[in-house]
């Protein structure tokens, strides 16, 4: 599917880009381009493809140890706040 500039141009409008005259040209095919390739994804026969609950599935995800490596310091850090109770940061209401 090749894009026109009038719509590569209504795109930046909508993502709220500013693309120049010079770039303009390699917009529109890159743009196409990534559209192409889509179209051929899309065109493949995922009939035989079982869904996967979680890419992982039968694999074991290493993991970091579950050890404190900072200090607490929420009293250090709360004492520019405004205002401070039971070790939480109050806000003022903004809904009634």
């Amino acid at each position: 599917m090749s894009l026109t500039r009038t719509q590569v141009e209504g795109i930046a409008h909508l993502a709220r880009l500013e693309i120049s005259e010079e770039e303009m040209p390699a917009y529109v095919d890159r743009l196409s381009r990534i559209l192409d390739f889509v179209e051929q994804l899309s065109a493949a026969d995922t009939g035989e493809v079982e869904p996967m609950a979680h890419p992982l599935a039968d694999q074991v995800q290493r993991l970091r140890a579950d050890d404190v490596t900072e200090t607490d310091q929420r009293d250090k850090y709360q004492q520019t706040a405004p205002s401070v109770a039971a070790g939480l940061y109050l806000v003022p209401k903004v809904i009634e």
